[in-house]
């Protein structure tokens, strides 16, 4: 991508494109391991790091403040090819909750009729998939990528769906994506998915319609450790959602990532920290530099 422009989505995202929304608060290596992994098994083009700005499960509002978690997410994505800052979760003016489908929806009338739009999760956010606004209807506007924690079987599955949707392995297709015709990885090698290095290029900030922010500097390569535990090898899951329609949609399922990162449990460290930083291991450097010279979390 052609970081010095001001593409419009058509332009810079691609074919393949996968909403990542969240709360980002603080954004953390689970976050990057998990959009790594799904870039690589799916052949993504552009994963959108979306942070949110009011999210409808957590009243209470984010711990940080949009424009600094906003800040944390370039840090932490930047140089990594693919990764781009999305402002379509952003606060609206009125001061409205952000629901995940609208969202999608606004963002799948920006892309070109061939690409090809998916929702990216964490299993956090999955498990409470079934509390979200028209939950039932996501899927089938955006295919869901999920990862899973190790052993979750298609029953713990059913019961995080909407009691609506039913779900069965999906049949062998050769190597193809149900969607479309682009072939897609069966066995990704998990350290590439998850800790390949990254190179000093801020990443840009799609799609323009949602606004735009100042430009920032370029940060230098930080090659972060390796904080959890992962497979050499994990093969992705494919399975069907079906609605009381019939319609059907794909959904596919990353298993295995045993990526155990808790935000909140990295803000409670940072709160008790006074001198060495712990939660160095958990997040990119420059998002741990950007939180201490802010003074946030305390």
């Amino acid at each position: 991508m052609d970081q010095g422009a001001n593409p419009s989505p058509q332009s810079a995202t691609g074919r393949r494109v996968a909403f990542f929304g969240g709360s980002f608060d603080p954004p953390h290596l689970g976050h990057l391991g998990v959009a790594r992994a799904a870039r690589a098994v799916l052949g993504l083009d552009t994963v959108l790091f979306a942070p949110v700005g009011a999210q409808p499960l957590k009243p209470q509002g984010s711990t940080a403040c949009f424009e600094d978690r906003l800040a944390m997410t370039r840090l932490a994505i930047a140089g990594e090819p693919g990764f781009a800052l999305s402002l379509a979760d952003a606060p609206k003016s009125s001061g409205a909750p952000n629901y995940t489908l609208e969202t999608l929806i606004a963002l799948r009338a920006e892309l070109p009729p061939e690409s090809t739009l998916y929702c990216l999760m964490g299993a956090d956010a999955f498990a409470a998939f079934r509390q979200w606004h028209r939950a039932a209807e996501i899927p089938f506007v955006a295919p869901l990528i999920v990862a899973s924690r190790p052993g979750e079987s298609l029953h713990d599955l059913k019961a995080q769906l909407p009691i609506c949707l039913t779900i069965e392995a999906a049949p062998t297709l050769n190597n193809q994506s149900m969607e479309d015709d682009n072939p897609i990885a069966e066995v990704v090698d998990c350290k590439q998915a998850l800790y390949q290095g990254t190179t000093s290029v801020v990443p840009q900030i799609t799609p323009t319609s949602c606004g735009a922010l100042a430009p920032e500097e370029s940060f230098s390569d930080h090659s972060p450790p390796n904080p959890f535990p992962f497979k050499e090898k994990f093969e992705l899951q494919r399975y069907i959602l079906r609605n009381p329609d019939g319609s059907h949609a794909p959904f596919y399922l990353l298993p295995n990532l045993e990526i155990e990162i808790s935000a909140s449990a990295i803000r409670a460290q940072l709160r008790a920290s006074t001198q060495a930083p712990p939660e160095r291991a958990l997040l990119p450097v420059p998002v741990s530099e950007y939180i201490r010279a802010h003074g946030l979390y305390r």
